[in-house]
């Protein structure tokens, strides 16, 4: 099967690449600074459900004639992990061994959170390096151990999705070193602004505390920032972009006490189009002065900055207003695409219409997707996405099991309901038997996709 959509189509666009929900998706509340999390710990997960509402969502962007692609699930539980913390004997033996004696680092390994791909890595399209092909840099998400497992396995899918050459170039992980002087959330905390999608655009890399620390930043450890600034200033060296395209912004530490332990929480942006809280950003004075002057002075850009008077902090994480998607749909203009929980958030809802009554605002419609399952453990829908923009060329270039059609979605809808559990408590975590049903869906999902044994048990 060949997935590839619109090869034809010679405009560069933007792909989504949506991590699908794996077998183990529980709510542990292991993100620190991650209320909803926080709030769910220990309840009862429904894995089932999570996979079928991320999948609808990836369904439905295809349906519109969006490029969507998607991240297969990480092996988990990772017994790799738990062997690496001395935990030894047969399979079984190693869950049950770590149930009883660290049980904190059997829910880490079991975490299934490489599903919010925006933490994937970091992308910059050709159009921005001077080497004129696209860049990935794995996020190494040193700042919370469960994370810090998914890089080695994420640099594998990339440059098996991604292959390295002459259209794809990848990054290993910075080393953040044990001050976590280089820590890196991915695209979660970047932004870009362009008047096309192929055109030469202005990255924003955002941080909350610079290389040697900050004696401003907060202490409390759910306020404490993930990202650096030493981060975004070795990626941005790395792929090789030009300094007068890209500015580095402080995340105010107001919005991450609050619950947005990453900008896209309170950020979004969409070529000429960004929306963002007054409190995203300690000084936000020079973006967009920078921005219309990398856009060129015939260029419109639409800065919507939400005041505080309009919508809390405390607002725009419970509603996930700036974690919504902002895509292009042919023939039908940009749409906002959020959760149900936006809906809920009466403030928020009530700018959005505002938003799409506006002819000066390029919000042309709106589209709600239920996604509880991830937004109980505070990851919404631009969360479970990595965006990628490709030329025709590098479109072709793509491995044809990355991508996402009706045909693939049937397909993986029943692979789902086969292999997935409809509850999941803490206790099920250390079960022999979800480790083999996990490992049986996946090797089935290797398939599908024709990723060959791309798993450590299948090797």
């Amino acid at each position: 099967m060949n997935a590839n959509p619109g090869t034809t189509d010679r405009e560069p666009i933007e792909a989504n690449f949506d991590g699908l929900v794996g077998p183990t998706h529980q709510y542990a509340g292991l993100a620190t600074g991650n209320r909803a999390s926080a709030r769910n710990a220990g309840l009862r997960s429904n894995p089932r459900e999570a996979a079928l509402q991320g999948l609808a969502k990836m369904r439905a962007l295809s349906d519109l004639g969006l490029a969507q692609g998607l991240f297969p699930p990480q092996e988990r539980p990772c017994i790799a992990a738990l062997r690496a913390r001395g935990f030894s004997g047969d399979d079984a033996t190693v869950l049950r061994r770590a149930q009883r004696a660290a049980p904190e680092r059997l829910v880490a390994a079991c975490s299934a959170s490489s599903m919010w791909a925006a933490n994937a890595a970091t992308v910059s399209p050709s159009a921005d390096c001077a080497d004129g092909r696209v860049h990935f840099t794995v996020a190494n998400l040193a700042s919370h151990p469960h994370r810090a497992l998914e890089a080695p396995e994420t640099a594998r899918l990339l440059t098996t999705w991604f292959a390295p050459g002459a259209h794809f170039v990848h990054h290993a992980p910075l080393e953040a070193g044990s001050d976590l002087a280089q820590a890196d959330e991915g695209a979660a905390n970047q932004l870009r602004l362009c008047t096309s999608h192929g055109a030469a655009g202005l990255e924003v890399f955002v941080h909350g505390r610079d290389e040697n620390g900050d004696a401003r930043a907060p202490t409390e450890p759910r306020a404490r920032p993930r990202q650096t600034r030493a981060a975004g200033e070795a990626i941005a060296r790395a792929h090789r972009l030009c300094p007068s395209r890209l500015l580095l912004l402080r995340q105010h530490p107001a919005a991450i006490a609050a619950g947005a332990f990453h900008n896209d929480v309170v950020a979004v942006s969409h070529r000429n189009l960004l929306l963002h809280h007054e409190q995203a950003y300690v000084d936000d004075r020079e973006l967009p002065t920078m921005a219309q002057a990398v856009l060129g002075p015939e260029a419109r850009l639409h800065c919507l900055r939400v005041d505080a008077a309009e919508l809390t902090l405390d607002e725009a994480v419970a509603s996930y207003l700036f974690n919504s998607q902002l895509v292009d749909v042919p023939g039908a203009g940009t749409w906002l695409l959020c959760a149900h929980e936006c809906q809920e958030t009466p403030r928020a809802w009530n700018l959005v219409q505002r938003w799409i009554a506006d002819p000066d605002i390029p919000i042309d419609a709106v589209r709600v997707f239920d996604l509880r399952q991830s937004m109980r453990n505070g990851g919404g829908p631009a969360c479970l996405r990595l965006r990628v923009v490709l030329t025709a060329d590098q479109r072709s270039a793509v491995h044809p099991g990355a991508w996402l059609d009706a045909a693939r979605h049937a397909e993986l809808v029943t692979w789902v309901e086969r292999h997935y559990r409809d509850r999941l408590e803490p206790e099920d975590l250390a079960d022999p038997q979800l480790l083999d049903e996990s490992r049986t869906a996946l090797d089935r999902l290797t398939r599908i996709l024709g990723l060959g044994n791309h798993y450590a048990f299948q090797r």
